[in-house]
Order: structure tokens, then C-alpha cells, then sequence
């Protein structure tokens, strides 16, 4: 058990790790940019640090300035929450490196799950169903449009570091490729500093449907059913329902078996969700 954790995060996420440490008996450590000084986590948490001005790059996303505030108040582990680092294969990374726990997947784990190019070919290999995408990263307009012709438009250009509902474009037909291509080069790169693309297509209308789950050190593996979370707005989820109303019990069934192939082929480990796209034919 630790006896101190400090919470990489701020706002709801931030307190309800830090009550959740009280009730364990576990002392929080809660960081801040000088923008959230009166922020209510800081006064639930036993200790505070600033980790920088109001910038998310040089704040919640300040790596180095993280560890040296773990390292500092003694802390044992870093609960990065979600969003910010909690995905971030470089930062679980860091965080072994200083001799830190990460609460969260393992980074071998994040960095398989974040490249997405990489994450598809696993799939395949595992027997779970993906939608017809491109064999790899599409780096040039004429192998864009040579994908595009052979599985029809519409097709969705997506970014192969992206995540969040960012660094996606649609593209409703070949008019539009050479914009939308370029665009979305360009915006992978600025979001996420790789411009490396993928082609997937596009499906009007899916229900989103995901599922829970949670793997071991041992291998062990197992899914907490499922929750749809189909109405969104710019890809963000607004409302999440559970169990989903469209599901059959043969459905749910298969896919709760396919959630747990695809965790187990990149050896999951904590706490995880595998999203599924339902088209209109189920």
C-alpha cells in the first residue's frame, strides 16, 4: 500500500482521486498552474505544488516538472486521472524511470494502444473485427487516392498519434482528398507533433458502443459489460448509457469476447476500455 500519491490532474478529476486517497489513508499531493491557486482540490489534498504558469504545455503536461514534484514530496506513485498524461506512454515511462509508480497500463501497453497503425495490425492478428483501413501510414496523395478508390468514399483521414476526437477529417469524395489530406497532415502535426496519417472508412451513423475492462500482472483478463456512448458532438461523448439499448445478448456476447482478444493481445494491465463501432446493419 502507498502511503503517498500525488495526483497529476485538477478540477473534479483531481478530487475525486484525492478522496478517494482519504478514505484509504493514503496522504495526496495535489499540482497546479499558477492560473488554479484557489482551486478546491488543492485544499482537499495534504500537499500542494505549483508545476508552472497557466499553459498546459509548461503545467498538466510539464513532464519533468511532474517527477521533480513526485520526487520532491516523496511520493511513492503518480494517479495521472484522464485526459492530460494519463495516455501518455513517454510519461508512464518517466515515471518507472524515477523510480515511480504509474497508476494506469503498463507504458509498453500506451505505446502499443497510442499508435494506432500499430494497434490495427495487432487487432488483425487477434481476430478482432476492425473497419477497412489502409495497411499502414498513407504518406502521399496519389497512395490516398489509390486507397480512397478501392474501398469508395466516403473515407475518414485520421492522425496515427491522435486521440480525444482530434486529428480526424472526413473526406465525402476525391474533390476534397488533396485539401482534407493536407489538412489533416498538418493538424496531427501541430496537435500531436507527428504528421503521420492512416485511411480508415468512414461509417454514417454508428452506434458507439465500448467496453470495460481490467487485466492483471498474471494475465488474467476480464470485461464489466458495456456502455454506448453514441450521441456526441465534434467526436467528444456528451451522454454514455449503459447497458446499451441496441445490444442483443448474442451481440453483447461476441463482443465482450472480441474487448477481451484485444486486450490480451497487447498484454493489458489495469483498467481500460475497447470501443467498438456498430453500423446500421449491427
Amino acid at each position: 500500500m502507498f502511503t503517498k500519491i500525488l495526483v497529476a490532474n485538477r478540477g473534479e478529476i483531481a478530487l475525486r482521486v484525492i478522496r478517494a486517497c482519504k478514505e484509504l489513508g493514503i496522504k495526496s499531493v495535489a499540482v497546479y498552474s499558477e492560473a488554479d491557486d484557489a482551486s478546491l482540490h488543492l485544499e482537499l489534498a495534504d500537499e500542494k505544488v505549483c508545476i508552472g504558469p497557466p499553459i498546459s504545455a509548461r503545467s498538466y503536461l510539464n513532464i519533468p516538472a511532474i517527477i521533480d514534484a513526485a520526487v520532491e514530496t516523496g511520493s511513492q506513485a503518480i494517479h495521472p486521472g484522464y485526459g492530460y498524461l494519463a495516455e501518455s506512454g513517454p510519461f508512464a515511462t518517466a515515471c518507472t524511470d524515477a523510480g515511480l509508480v504509474f497508476i494506469g497500463p503498463t507504458p509498453e501497453n500506451l505505446k502499443l494502444a497510442g499508435d494506432k497503425i500499430t494497434g490495427k495490425r495487432l487487432m488483425l492478428e487477434a481476430g478482432v473485427p476492425i473497419i477497412p483501413s489502409s495497411p499502414g501510414a498513407v504518406d502521399s496523395l496519389e497512395s490516398a487516392g489509390t486507397f480512397c478508390r478501392d474501398i469508395g468514399y466516403p473515407v475518414m483521414i485520421k492522425s496515427s498519434g491522435g486521440g480525444g476526437g482530434r486529428g480526424i477529417r472526413i473526406c465525402e469524395n476525391e474533390a476534397v482528398l488533396e485539401e482534407e489530406f493536407s489538412v489533416a497532415k498538418m493538424e496531427a502535426e501541430a496537435a500531436f507533433g507527428n504528421g503521420e496519417v492512416y485511411l480508415e472508412k468512414y461509417i454514417r451513423n454508428p452506434r458507439h458502443i465500448e467496453f470495460q475492462i481490467l487485466g492483471d500482472h498474471h494475465g488474467n483478463m476480464i470485461h464489466l459489460g458495456e456502455r454506448e456512448c453514441s450521441i456526441q458532438r465534434r467526436f467528444q461523448k456528451l451522454i454514455e448509457e449503459a447497458p446499451s439499448p441496441r445490444l442483443t445478448s448474442e451481440l453483447r456476447a461476441a463482443m465482450g469476447k472480441a474487448a477481451i482478444a484485444a486486450a490480451r493481445a497487447v498484454n493489458y494491465v489495469n483498467a481500460g476500455t475497447v470501443e467498438f463501432l456498430l453500423d446500421t446493419d449491427g
